[in-house]
This record gives C-alpha cells, sequence and structure tokens, in this order.
C-alpha cells in the first residue's frame, strides 16, 4: 500500500480495478484496430500520462481510426486537423468573429477551432508553414489558448496526435527539433503481418459495423493520471533514466563510443523525465505501482528517438537513431 498526504490511499484491489480498466479499452480499441499493440499502448500511455504523440507511417496504417475510436472508447470530445501549407494559425486555435444580436447590435466574439477538443488528430503535421506548426505546439505546451486580451483554457483530458508521412516529403516544412521535443513519444508505424492483413480484409467485408462501446469516462481518467502520479520511483531507476537520457549527450563523462562518434546533439533533461512518467503508466499497465528499470527500458525507443540528431558521420555511415539507442540501452550498466 502507499500512502501519500492528502490523497487517497492506493490499495491493490485500487491497482487491478486500473489494469482491468485499461485493459478493457485496449480489447476495445483492438475490435477495429488488427494488430499495432505497442502503437495502441504508447497513445494510451500519452494520454494517461499527460502528453502529446507524434505518429510516423505511411497512409492507410490506421493512424486515424486508432484515435477515432479511442475517442468513442473514452466518451471524449474528437477532432482531426487536416495540415496543408494554406492552413492558418485561427484555422486551427479559432478566431474573432462579428456577432449581430437581434436588435442588431455588433459585437466581438471568439469562436473556437477544432483544438478546443479532448483529442487532436494533426494529420500531416509537416505540411503546414512554420508559423502554423508553432500555433499548435503553443497550445500543446501551454493548454491554453489567447485571443486578444483572453486566455482560453483547454479541456482536459487533451491528446495531441500528430502525424507524419515519411514519403512524398517534396513541399514539407519538418518539425524543427526544439519542437520535436514537446511530443512525449515518437512512434513509428509499421506495416501489419500476413495474418493481421488478412483479419484487416476480413473486417472490411462484414456487413455489420463495429459497435465501440464507452468503457471509461473523464472522471476515470482523472483517477488513473492520479494513480499513475503516486507511483514509486526507487533512486536506483531514477539513477538508470539519467544516465541513460545522459548516455546520448556527446561531451559527458563515460559517453559511449558511438554518441561521441555520431550523436551532434542528445536529448534534452526533458528525455529523462518523460522516461519516469511514461515508464510509470507501463507499470501500472502491468499490475504494478513501482517503476522498474526494465519499463524504462521498454519505454526509451519512442521517448528518445526524436530527440537525438545524428552529425553528419553517423548519417554518412548509416546510424540511424533507432539503432543509436537500442546500443546504448543494451551497454549501459543496470547499477
Amino acid at each position: 500500500m502507499n500512502r501519500t498526504p492528502g490523497i487517497s490511499p492506493i490499495t491493490d484491489l485500487t491497482i487491478e480495478r486500473a489494469v482491468a480498466d485499461l485493459s478493457r479499452v485496449r480489447e476495445e480499441i483492438a475490435k477495429a484496430i488488427i494488430g499495432q499493440t505497442d502503437v495502441i499502448d504508447g497513445v494510451l500511455i500519452c494520454l494517461i500520462a499527460g502528453g502529446h504523440v507524434l505518429l510516423e507511417g505511411v497512409p492507410g496504417l490506421g493512424k486515424t481510426t486508432l484515435l477515432r475510436t479511442l475517442a468513442r472508447a473514452l466518451e471524449l470530445r474528437y477532432s482531426r486537423i487536416q495540415f496543408t501549407p494554406d492552413l492558418m494559425p485561427g484555422d486551427i486555435v479559432g478566431s474573432m468573429v462579428m456577432e449581430v444580436d437581434d436588435r442588431g447590435h455588433k459585437s466581438l466574439a471568439f469562436q473556437r477551432g477544432p483544438i478546443f477538443a479532448n483529442l487532436v488528430l494533426a494529420d500531416e503535421i509537416n505540411r503546414a508553414t512554420p508559423k502554423t506548426q508553432s500555433a499548435l505546439l503553443e497550445a500543446m505546451q501551454e493548454r491554453t489558448v489567447t485571443s486578444g486580451n483572453h486566455t482560453h483554457a483547454l479541456e482536459t483530458p487533451f491528446l495531441v496526435m500528430a502525424t507524419q508521412n515519411p514519403i512524398e516529403m517534396e513541399g514539407t516544412y519538418p518539425l524543427p527539433e526544439a519542437q520535436l521535443d514537446r511530443f512525449l513519444m515518437k512512434i513509428v508505424v509499421s506495416y501489419p503481418t500476413r495474418d493481421e492483413l488478412a483479419r484487416i480484409v476480413e473486417l472490411t467485408t462484414r456487413e455489420d459495423e463495429v459497435q465501440i462501446c464507452q468503457v471509461l469516462d473523464r472522471d476515470q481518467i482523472a483517477e488513473l493520471k492520479t494513480i499513475c502520479r503516486q507511483g514509486i520511483v526507487a533512486p536506483h531507476v531514477r539513477d538508470y533514466a539519467v544516465r541513460l537520457a545522459m548516455a546520448t549527450q556527446p561531451g559527458t563523462p563515460d559517453v559511449p563510443e558511438l554518441t561521441s562518434r555520431y550523436v551532434r546533439y542528445g536529448s534534452s533533461p526533458r528525455g529523462a523525465q518523460s522516461l519516469i512518467e511514461c515508464g510509470r503508466v507501463l507499470a501500472l499497465m502491468q499490475g504494478r505501482l513501482h517503476l522498474s528499470i526494465d519499463d524504462v527500458r521498454r519505454v526509451a525507443l519512442p521517448v528518445l528517438r526524436h530527440r537525438i540528431i545524428l552529425n553528419f558521420d553517423g548519417h554518412a555511415d548509416g546510424m540511424t537513431n533507432d539503432t543509436l539507442i537500442e546500443s546504448i540501452v543494451r551497454d549501459l550498466p543496470r547499477s
């Protein structure tokens, strides 16, 4: 049992109920999304941890369906923004419009944009201009939108799932590294296996539509967040997360040889924080309230892959961020 002043104690029954709730959400999503277990778990981790997620994959892998299904399973408001070169910041956050009352009096009123939702799909975010990208990323960071002299708070929970298409890169505006760092995770969506593809085709030939039932509500999501925040992080686990993040930074003591040779810039301190935040949610999914080193190792790839910039030698020698992180995790001592 874990006790925190001013907060109800977490019992074994509480943890069991939380694990069951998360399992029910995953089972409901699996009705519409075949395979992609790591992607589903990653999006759920970001939602419970209070962060945002960047998905990279070719079109047609179910990224839009995933978020829409999650919204139905959790009864949350969902919106989709298709990013294009002519998209303006006001198209995302909203703008001031002229309103006329019954007496003909005119006044300015703020008309909310699609960012005012619980789950926001930013489709092909790299196709919009940097100015428009910044409008979205500012809302993600501050959780507020400012229009004139008024500040409008965004609803909770609030998750932005941005997607990037790795093909057809002509005319795109890649996200700057400092803005990429605002995403809690970057998840690469892979092709389905042969069996999974066969089940997907079978699903599309059914006469009846898949029915998604609500399994959680906002209050239950908030309770899951509270439980995760009370997760126990032992000093040796915290030290491992710090050493793992620092192992990506060239110039630090005892840095791996691959990092010194191939990395231009390593993970920011936000990377170490994210390892702990995501690891605690993963631990709860497995029925534990204490974070382990293995939890940190499992979330290292999606948490760190977008926080590392390779140098010229890294690109020339065919090194990738994923390969580098996997090598660091494999060779980093546990203590």
